[in-house]
């Protein structure tokens, strides 16, 4: 955005659409298929196959009222959190992610979550079907589509149609990239032919089962979800077809992931998942560093090393920087560090990878962004998305 005085303070992404959020303002630029991007159909959109298709972002009027301090989307919703912690939805889910109480799928506009008024959210992930939602004071709350544990182990006071997806996921294997991403695509479109019997969870609900510990960091992967809590375990929770949630443990509900070190932050993608550790620099030293460690499918190199797939490992090969994010598309994977670079590995197809090729990566790559610094990236589903500053 080139207007000034105004500044992006977060980006969110989707595998459909992106989104810039300034000081107070959201804007929003995708399709119109699922009236994410509610207004007037000006002479800007162009109509494609029964969508609207936006090629530059617009100003969401309905949230002129609403400080904005970040935004967020799915494949079918958009959510953004306002700086008294309000949390507000649009778009069509059937899986329940707009949180508006039961049987609402539609919303063409705006609506605040009402059920978690008196929350101060701070942060949101959204899955395929699920959301997952961090107060300031550490408290976790989720809803829409319950299957497999991705929002842990539901209460007796929360209510949810009884099918069980578990016993209809295929057994894990070896899988090449193309196989692996066939059984993906297959899986999701039948779940949504499904739908009218999915496991709804309707409105934000509490996380009992983490016994009043506050979580610090959470992300939603396609079927899948991690946490951090302040106790500093890791724990995982979903779908593990891709050994994704790292554990050995096959309960339903958030477990601890596999992982000796203290965790800092997570990402979850389609099949994998990566978080940054801190861990001893040396045997003989008590001095800490940080290292991107990586698990689940690795079909396209998106786990950017070699070794055990469902076991977090380090990423050997950015040993020597300093992560400070990382963030994971449907097959390719990003790390910020803490100097400002971009690294990237995984599917390099449509130039995702921003390496100006379409070649895959099996380890980490350095973007060569000129004389800029990146301040933020995301990977939405099949691209990316950097927040910069000049060096």
């Amino acid at each position: 955005d080139d207007r000034s005085g105004e500044s992006a303070e977060d980006v969110g992404n989707s595998d459909e659409d992106s989104r810039g959020v300034s000081q107070e303002e959201v804007s929003g630029g995708g399709r119109l298929e699922s009236q994410r991007l509610f207004r007037a159909i000006p002479s800007t959109a162009r109509r494609a196959n029964d969508r609207y298709l936006w090629n530059e972002p617009k100003l969401v009027k309905e949230l002129d009222n609403v400080k904005v301090q970040s935004a967020f989307a799915s494949g079918v919703i958009s959510a953004a959190i306002g700086d008294d912690g309000s949390i507000w939805t649009w778009g069509r889910s059937k899986r329940g992610q707009l949180g508006h109480g039961k049987g609402i799928t539609e919303s063409l506009v705006p609506f605040k979550v009402e059920a978690l008024t008196g929350e101060h959210i701070t942060k949101v992930s959204l899955g395929w079907g699920h959301v997952l939602a961090q107060t300031v004071d550490g408290k976790l709350f989720g809803w829409g589509y319950s299957a497999d544990g991705r929002l842990g182990r539901l209460g007796e006071t929360v209510k949810a149609s009884p099918l069980d997806s578990s016993a209809e996921l295929p057994g894990r294997h070896e899988m090449t990239s193309s196989e692996a991403l066939d059984v993906a695509e297959k899986h999701v479109l039948e779940s949504m032919e499904k739908e009218k019997d999915m496991p709804i969870v309707w409105e934000p609900h509490l996380l009992e089962e983490l016994h009043s510990i506050p979580v610090t960091d959470i992300s939603c992967g396609l079927d899948h979800s991690l946490l951090i809590c302040r106790d500093n375990t890791m724990l995982s929770g979903g779908s593990n077809i891709y050994g994704q949630l790292g554990r050995e443990n096959q309960g339903l509900g958030f477990f601890p992931v596999d992982i000796s070190f203290r965790p800092l932050s997570v990402a979850c993608g389609l099949g994998h998942s990566l978080a940054i550790c801190e861990m001893p620099a040396s045997e003989d030293d008590n001095d800490f560093r940080k290292a991107v460690y990586s698990w689940g499918w690795n079909g396209s190199s998106q786990l950017g090393r070699p070794g055990h797939e469902s076991k977090p490992l380090a990423v050997e090969s950015l040993a020597e920087e300093i992560p400070a994010a990382v963030s994971c598309g449907r097959v390719h994977s990003l790390a910020v560090t803490g100097n400002g670079q971009l690294w990237v590995w995984g599917c390099g197809k449509n130039g995702r990878l921003g390496l100006g090729s379409s070649f895959d990566e099996s380890e980490p790559a350095l973007v060569d962004i000129e004389q800029y610094k990146v301040v933020q990236a995301v990977a939405g589903f099949d691209h990316t998305l950097l927040l910069v500053a000049e060096s």
